[in-house]
């Protein structure tokens, strides 16, 4: 594990050190820092991590290749063996794909293969960025691409893995975007004001599955004290807000026919830029409601 530094103690080293500081944020590849150091000082992280992305783009196609190559497979053997860079193995786990099961693991085998076979080098994704049906998606969408196009979208890719990367080693002025925020409201127009005492329950909503990610009960101005999701990119991938409206009119003790026409109202909405805000609102009343993407 390599501790946190500051940009200006990073720009103070001398080039040994600064390879050093970066290690493992570009896996198996310590001449990326190696040529960016020619750059130093850094006036931000956002422009430290640009330039270390342009090393990589300007070496000529052969070097790209094998770059991209030295990256693992998804969930492939050695991922599950845990026998790759360590930064891989907490990403991967992240979305599961360590605990896959043998029928999955072998859709994955199946598509490595194939995407190798097409490609001549692995698939590579920011897992960060996905929900497991959005990463499937894009593996099955990607294999249709020219070989020109992939070399280029891996690359994109690796962008986000290693921006990820940096801003968790490297503190400074201006941070690269890599995160992420998922908000709402309730606003009841019955009464004409926000509507507190709401709860808002937020799942994932995948092929097989629903899981719950959070709950929270919305405030004084109808909102919840903090994002549903933040701090973190949005994994691409559908979702669902559940709102339990019919008890909060219920607790609002309006003289409504029984039962409620409304007790829970489920949004379910995609999500596709894992670095937006996506601001989910519900404007309700007892008989109808309406939502949209807000800001």
């Amino acid at each position: 594990m390599h501790e946190p530094l500051s940009l200006d103690a990073l720009n103070a080293l001398d080039r040994d050190g600064f390879i050093a500081a970066l290690d493992g944020i570009f896996e198996h590849a310590p001449w990326v820092a190696a040529a960016a150091f020619a750059h130093a000082p850094f006036d931000t992280v956002s422009a430290l991590h640009e330039a270390l992305m342009a090393v990589v783009w300007a070496r000529p196609e052969a070097e790209r290749v094998a770059f991209v190559a030295a990256h693992p497979d998804l969930a492939g053997k050695a991922a599950r063996a845990g026998d790759i860079a360590p930064a891989s193995v907490a990403e991967q786990a992240g979305l599961g794909l360590d605990r896959l099961s043998d029928e999955e693991f072998a859709r994955f085998e199946r598509l490595n293969a194939a995407y190798r076979a097409r490609f001549g080098f692995p698939f590579v994704i920011c897992v960060r960025r996905q929900t497991r049906d959005a990463l499937l998606d894009a593996f099955e969408a990607r294999l249709l691409q020219g070989r020109e196009a992939e070399l280029a979208s891996a690359l994109v890719e690796i962008g986000h893995i290693t921006a990820l990367r940096l801003v968790e080693r490297v503190q400074g002025p201006g941070l690269p975007k890599v995160h992420g925020r998922l908000s709402t409201h309730v606003l009841d127009t019955h009464k004409g004001g926000p509507a507190q005492g709401v709860r808002v329950e937020l799942f994932e909503v995948g092929a097989s599955a629903r899981a719950l990610l959070a709950e929270a009960t919305t405030n004084a101005d109808g909102r919840t004290d903090a994002p549903l999701i933040s701090g973190a990119p949005l994994r691409a991938g559908r979702y669902e807000l559940v709102f339990h409206i019919g008890a909060y009119f219920t607790a609002r003790g309006l003289d409504l026919p029984g039962p409620a026409f409304l007790d829970t109202v489920p949004l379910r909405f995609g999500i596709a830029e894992p670095e937006g805000h996506y601001h989910v609102p519900l404007v309700v009343t007892p008989w109808s409601y309406s939502t949209y993407r807000g800001s």
